[in-house]
């Protein structure tokens, strides 16, 4: 199984047990580098995946929670380099299939072969870039996808219908649907109009739908899941790592659950 199929099935997996995939966001590194590891491996105990935010000075699709937690990690000395080695350290203790989600300069700089086969060791199977436009994606598509790798593709509720299907077909691993035309990080709760939303890219894309922006309950992750295969909770779990709560506990909360899953549904 290419690595980015680990994703969709581990997505699937939840589906299956009745229930949509949560899929937990940390930015690497904080609050507190030296916690990193096992932050992830309490987060990736409930997620059915884990996306990991490479810290970047200019975050520009993030609201300032993910901002403030992005300075706060480079201040700390915060790398991919870092990152890498860090996740090399606790080979097979992670137990869900790892997404890095980063802005485009920091893969250009540390060079898309080199990035493909650290992630590729590292358990990192796809990559969410939110900076790179389709059109200027091939050069690091195929890098990653040379390695079994995949560049997972985001839409939105502006994206017309044509551009759907070519992002729907171009992506890996799953589809990311932002709820919102907006940063992440909001108060303002979901849209209204969602369910047609989320509705016309399920029935567009042949891999899962996972829905991010806005989702902090877990009344909004059952609603995502009515409509969606997983959803993707950022800003409200970095929050309470901010404040020192206990991550896996919220998560839980957000799944109805409060029992210990030894890994997320990537088996």
């Amino acid at each position: 199984m290419m690595a980015h199929q680990k994703l969709s099935a581990a997505i699937t997996a939840a589906n299956d047990a009745g229930r949509p995939a949560l899929i937990p966001f940390i930015t690497a590194g904080y609050p507190d580098p030296a916690d990193f590891i096992e932050t992830l491996k309490a987060i990736a105990a409930v997620g059915d995946a884990v996306e990991l935010g490479i810290p970047f000075s200019d975050p520009m699709a993030d609201g300032m929670t993910i901002q403030r937690s992005s300075f706060e990690a480079l201040k700390n000395g915060v790398s991919l380099k870092w990152i890498f080695e860090q996740l090399d350290s606790a080979q097979g203790e992670i137990g869900a299939p790892l997404v890095m989600m980063s802005y485009l300069n920091p893969l250009l700089a540390f060079g898309y072969d080199e990035l493909a086969e650290r992630s590729l060791a590292a358990g990192v199977c796809g990559f969410i870039v939110p900076d790179l436009p389709f059109e200027e994606s091939a050069e690091i598509r195929a890098a990653l996808e040379a390695k079994g790798l995949g560049l997972i593709q985001l839409v939105t509720p502006a994206t017309p219908t044509d551009r759907l299907k070519i992002l729907c077909d171009a992506s890996r691993g799953f589809v990311y649907a932002v709820t919102i035309t907006g940063i992440t990080g909001g108060d303002t709760g979901l849209p209204a109009d969602l369910t047609d939303y989320l509705g016309q890219v399920a029935e567009i894309s042949a891999l899962p739908v996972c829905a991010g922006f806005g989702i902090r309950s877990a009344a909004d992750v059952a609603s995502v899941g009515q409509h969606a295969a997983g959803a993707i909770v950022g800003s409200a779990l970095v929050e309470v790592l901010e404040k020192g709560d206990d991550p896996k506990s919220y998560l839980q909360s957000l799944l109805g659950t409060r029992d210990d899953r030894q890994s997320g549904g990537a088996g």
